[in-house]
């Protein structure tokens, strides 16, 4: 049987980049792709998907909170490939586990598995709970060379832990960082980032 794969990291790992990767080296063997994203993600334009590099393509699916996957879009499909897929709905990833099954094609989705909070997105604790296989892509800490473990959100230059958990951005917005430049941009103790966090906030 196909697997489902999460895979996962930090804002600016390059998952998007092996995403389009992944799709370039199916494609160039004759084999079919379907790209997916959710319709949240309007960043770059309603149905593309972009890398940071310059990779870009179309998606083939938006998927919203009640998307049902259209059983002829896998006709010629070898891999479905879903970008941002902490966005996606657990309906949308508990039918991605199904295709595996019933369709024998493998699925890899590619997103945050934190936000800003430190907290996990629902999606990402769905592909969690159901992925077969759960690997990290990694980056190293925009302040160090260690490896980065927390997105940082900053408004107007100033780090903080305020806000929806879902506001997209790019780099203006979010940086990856390790665990010690995180509480020393927040300027906490990592007691007062677990008092802080203890309950978390609704993602919106």
């Amino acid at each position: 049987m196909a697997k489902l794969y999460f895979r996962y990291g930090t804002v600016g790992s390059a998952k998007t980049l092996n995403l389009l990767a992944v799709a370039h080296n199916y494609e160039r063997q004759g084999k079919g792709v379907v790209v997916m994203k959710p319709a949240v993600d309007t960043r770059f334009g309603s149905s593309r998907i972009a890398s940071r590099a310059g990779l870009e393509r179309e998606a083939d699916l938006l998927l919203e909170n009640q998307t049902e996957l259209p059983p002829g879009l896998f006709d010629s499909c070898h891999c479905v490939l879903v970008d941002e897929a902490q966005f996606v709905s657990a309906f949308v990833i508990d039918q991605l586990r199904e295709l595996t099954a019933a369709r024998d094609i493998p699925v890899i989705c590619y997103g945050l598995r934190n936000d800003f909070r430190t907290h996990l997105f629902a999606g990402s604790r769905r592909l969690l709970e159901l992925a077969d296989s759960i690997e990290e892509i990694k980056t190293t800490c925009a302040c160090c060379n260690r490896k980065a473990v927390f997105n940082l959100k900053s408004v107007d230059g100033k780090p903080t832990l305020a806000g929806p958990s879902r506001t997209l951005g790019c780099e203006e917005l979010y940086l990856p960082v390790c665990h010690t430049h995180y509480l020393e941009k927040l300027e906490l103790s990592a007691d007062q980032l677990h008092d802080l966090l203890a309950e978390p906030e609704e993602t919106i």
